[in-house]
Protein backbone atom coordinates (compact mmCIF):
# COMPACT_ATOMS: atom_id res chain seq x y z
CA UNK A 1 0.00 0.00 0.00
CA UNK A 2 1.26 3.48 -1.00
CA UNK A 3 1.33 6.57 1.12
CA UNK A 4 1.53 9.82 -0.31
CA UNK A 5 2.70 13.44 1.00
CA UNK A 6 2.13 16.48 -0.69
CA UNK A 7 3.85 19.60 -0.50
CA UNK A 8 4.94 22.96 -2.35
CA UNK A 9 2.17 24.83 -2.01
CA UNK A 10 1.37 28.02 -0.55
CA UNK A 11 0.88 31.48 -1.67
CA UNK A 12 1.28 33.66 -4.80
CA UNK A 13 0.08 36.50 -6.54
CA UNK A 14 -1.78 36.01 -10.14
CA UNK A 15 0.70 35.15 -12.78
CA UNK A 16 3.16 33.99 -10.18
CA UNK A 17 4.43 29.73 -10.64
CA UNK A 18 4.33 27.37 -7.92
CA UNK A 19 5.45 23.66 -7.93
CA UNK A 20 3.67 21.03 -5.56
CA UNK A 21 5.13 17.32 -5.22
CA UNK A 22 4.19 14.46 -4.08
CA UNK A 23 6.47 11.72 -2.88
CA UNK A 24 5.45 8.06 -2.09
CA UNK A 25 6.15 5.65 -0.20
CA UNK A 26 5.25 2.21 0.71
CA UNK A 27 4.78 0.73 -2.64
CA UNK A 28 6.70 0.36 -6.14
CA UNK A 29 6.51 3.78 -7.78
CA UNK A 30 6.79 2.56 -11.57
CA UNK A 31 3.61 0.71 -10.78
CA UNK A 32 1.36 3.35 -9.99
CA UNK A 33 -0.58 5.70 -12.24
CA UNK A 34 -0.39 9.58 -10.70
CA UNK A 35 -3.21 11.64 -10.91
CA UNK A 36 -3.45 15.52 -9.19
CA UNK A 37 -7.15 16.56 -8.43
CA UNK A 38 -8.09 20.08 -6.82
CA UNK A 39 -10.98 20.96 -4.61
CA UNK A 40 -12.04 24.81 -3.85
CA UNK A 41 -13.90 25.75 -1.25
CA UNK A 42 -17.99 25.01 -1.96
CA UNK A 43 -17.07 23.21 -5.23
CA UNK A 44 -16.75 19.80 -5.83
CA UNK A 45 -12.81 17.25 -6.29
CA UNK A 46 -12.01 18.54 -9.58
CA UNK A 47 -9.69 16.41 -12.21
CA UNK A 48 -6.26 18.80 -12.61
CA UNK A 49 -3.92 16.23 -14.67
CA UNK A 50 -2.82 12.76 -14.85
CA UNK A 51 0.74 10.34 -16.14
CA UNK A 52 1.30 7.28 -17.09
CA UNK A 53 3.48 5.33 -15.50
CA UNK A 54 7.10 5.75 -17.71
CA UNK A 55 5.53 9.68 -17.93
CA UNK A 56 4.71 8.84 -21.35
CA UNK A 57 1.47 9.72 -21.10
CA UNK A 58 -0.04 12.89 -19.74
CA UNK A 59 -3.98 14.51 -19.81
CA UNK A 60 -4.93 17.76 -18.26
CA UNK A 61 -8.50 19.40 -17.30
CA UNK A 62 -9.01 21.96 -19.90
CA UNK A 63 -9.32 24.64 -17.50
CA UNK A 64 -5.27 24.16 -16.84
CA UNK A 65 -4.05 22.94 -20.63
CA UNK A 66 -1.04 25.19 -21.59
CA UNK A 67 -0.36 26.97 -17.77
CA UNK A 68 0.68 23.29 -15.77
CA UNK A 69 2.48 20.58 -16.17
CA UNK A 70 2.67 16.87 -14.64
CA UNK A 71 5.85 14.71 -14.17
CA UNK A 72 7.33 12.37 -12.43
CA UNK A 73 10.82 10.80 -11.63
CA UNK A 74 10.48 7.13 -10.42
CA UNK A 75 13.78 7.71 -9.33
CA UNK A 76 13.04 9.79 -6.04
CA UNK A 77 9.01 7.96 -6.53
CA UNK A 78 7.30 11.82 -6.64
CA UNK A 79 5.11 13.67 -9.02
CA UNK A 80 5.33 17.18 -9.95
CA UNK A 81 2.83 19.20 -10.27
CA UNK A 82 4.52 22.56 -12.26
CA UNK A 83 1.81 25.58 -12.35
CA UNK A 84 2.12 28.80 -14.51
CA UNK A 85 0.44 32.00 -14.93
CA UNK A 86 -1.45 31.09 -11.67
CA UNK A 87 -5.07 32.79 -11.63
CA UNK A 88 -7.51 33.30 -8.47
CA UNK A 89 -9.67 30.71 -9.47
CA UNK A 90 -7.03 27.71 -9.19
CA UNK A 91 -7.44 28.69 -5.15
CA UNK A 92 -7.93 25.26 -3.99
CA UNK A 93 -6.47 22.31 -2.05
CA UNK A 94 -4.54 20.44 -4.46
CA UNK A 95 -4.58 15.93 -3.97
CA UNK A 96 -2.62 13.42 -5.64
CA UNK A 97 -3.96 10.12 -6.07
CA UNK A 98 -2.59 6.78 -7.11
CA UNK A 99 -3.33 3.60 -8.76
CA UNK A 100 -1.71 0.37 -9.25
CA UNK A 101 -1.81 -0.52 -12.89
CA UNK A 102 0.79 -3.42 -12.88
CA UNK A 103 2.54 -3.07 -16.69
CA UNK A 104 -0.01 -0.99 -18.36
CA UNK A 105 0.18 2.52 -19.69
CA UNK A 106 -3.13 4.02 -19.22
CA UNK A 107 -4.19 6.94 -17.39
CA UNK A 108 -7.23 8.24 -15.60
CA UNK A 109 -9.46 11.66 -15.39
CA UNK A 110 -12.09 10.49 -12.54
CA UNK A 111 -11.59 9.90 -9.06
CA UNK A 112 -13.23 6.59 -8.56
CA UNK A 113 -10.36 5.03 -10.53
CA UNK A 114 -7.83 6.20 -7.82
CA UNK A 115 -7.04 4.06 -4.84
CA UNK A 116 -4.96 6.32 -2.56
CA UNK A 117 -5.16 9.80 -1.94
CA UNK A 118 -2.84 12.26 -0.12
CA UNK A 119 -3.87 14.85 3.00
CA UNK A 120 -3.70 17.59 0.46
CA UNK A 121 -1.76 21.36 -0.14
CA UNK A 122 -2.97 25.11 -0.23
CA UNK A 123 -2.40 26.51 -3.17
CA UNK A 124 -4.01 30.57 -2.63
CA UNK A 125 -3.59 32.51 -5.72
CA UNK A 126 -4.34 36.55 -4.85
CA UNK A 127 -5.64 39.09 -7.56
Amino acid sequence: QVQLVESGGGLVQAGGSLRPSCAASGGTFDRYVMGWFRQAPGKEREFVASISRSGGKTSYADSVKGRFTISRDNAKNTVYLQMDRLKPEDTAVYYCAAVDRGRSLVIFTTERRYDYWGQGTQVTVSS
